[in-house]
């Protein structure tokens, strides 16, 4: 059975950091896209950063670029979301995804191929 697990999301002040872990099972992350995505009440579900199943990487939100970086822990099958400088902005529930991008970079996954989702964790940054 394949599962995402989220965690470390959290209530942070305005310029604080925030780790976010995505724990795989059932799968092995390297083999598989893993994007991050976040969705604040009332507005759309964006993509914040992918790592693809070879070697690509991509922001998907501009306004996280310089802040959000994202890393793959193979012994661990984890991928991680590091976030710094946080801004009230980026309050969401985070979600991390896996989706077969056939080695072509998960920037070619349409939203209907992230097949796999985790259960979200809730980030709260305070002004």
């Amino acid at each position: 059975e394949v599962q995402l697990v989220e965690s470390g999301g959290g209530l942070v002040q305005t310029g604080g950091s925030l780790r976010l872990s995505c724990v795989g099972s059932g799968f092995s992350v390297d083999d598989y896209a893993i994007g991050w995505f976040r969705q604040a009440p009332g507005k759309e579900r964006e993509e914040v950063l992918c790592i693809g199943s070879s070697d690509g990487w991509t922001n998907g939100d501009d306004s996280v670029k310089g802040r959000f970086t994202m890393s793959r822990d193979t012994a661990k099958n984890t991928v991680y979301l590091q976030m710094n400088s946080l801004k009230p902005e980026d309050t969401a529930a985070y979600y991390c995804a896996a989706g077969d991008d056939y080695s072509m970079g998960c920037h070619t996954l349409r939203e209907y191929e992230w097949t796999y989702w985790g259960q979200g964790t809730q980030v709260t940054v305070a002004s």
